[in-house]
């Protein structure tokens, strides 16, 4: 076997990967870039560091609670459209089984087999598993790997909270003067490990993630301290 196919992602696999992405890499991202926001504006109206830390508790638990609710909601509606995809698959199998083996045989010549081997396919897949097959070529879905919602909105939850932390700390624990270099620097980094981490499981290419999360993480917090400072210096 050429040990390059080790290598070669395989769909039910890039799948799962990527669902976990969006899920557990995003909301680790989103925890960074939008506390950071938050507590560096705040600290841009010269806030004290408890008002920093009620802040930055209140952001990491409202956006947390968001993106698992959002998560859920998003999952949920995804997997009743493929149950409700499914069911109606299985009303025509039972309905009219001919026609829906000639319609199966019908997408595999679609894909390149000659009409007698894509005939062979159907007949052989549907004696296996008539759903399976047609679930698969003909709505692309695994039924046996439908999503879960409550594991979409756990991840969510959990990565945005970790992520949430590293700018609330940085921005509590150091002294006064360093809160604003010590809390941009932990951001970037964050960012550049969450853009590298990104690409790598989603195999992609890594330095276009990487910029485009350190950039619009600095945009964030430029913008947010800019409005913190003008709001503090107007006394508002």
């Amino acid at each position: 076997m050429d040990e390059s196919s080790h290598d070669e992602p395989h769909q039910d696999t890039l799948g799962g990967r990527l669902n976990w992405l969006r899920a557990a890499v995003l909301g680790a991202n989103d925890g960074v870039v939008s506390t950071a926001g938050l507590v560096v504006g705040v600290a841009g109206a010269n806030a004290s560091a408890d008002t920093l830390l009620t802040a930055g508790l209140a952001g990491l638990l409202a956006g947390s609670l968001s993106m698992a609710a959002g998560e859920y909601v998003s999952v949920s509606t995804q997997r009743d459209s493929e149950r409700a995809a499914l069911d109606q698959e299985r009303r025509e199998l039972a309905r009219t089984p001919e026609a829906e083996l000639e319609e199966l045989a019908g997408l595999y010549r679609q894909k390149g087999l000659s009409a007698e081997l894509a005939d062979e396919v159907a007949v052989q897949l549907t004696r296996h598993d008539a759903l399976a097959a047609h679930a698969e070529t003909e709505l692309g879905i695994d039924p046996e790997g439908l999503a879960n919602p409550w594991h979409a909105a756990w991840a969510s939850f959990l990565s945005f909270t970790v992520g949430a932390l590293l700018p609330l700390l940085a921005i509590v624990l150091p002294p006064k003067g360093v809160r604003l270099p010590v809390t941009v620097a932990a951001v970037l980094a964050a960012l550049v490990l969450c853009g590298w981490g990104s690409a790598r499981m989603g195999r992609a290419p890594v330095p276009p993630a990487v910029l485009r999360n350190v950039l619009g993480g600095a945009i964030a917090m430029a913008v947010t301290y800019g409005v913190g400072a003008l709001l503090g210096a107007s006394g508002v």
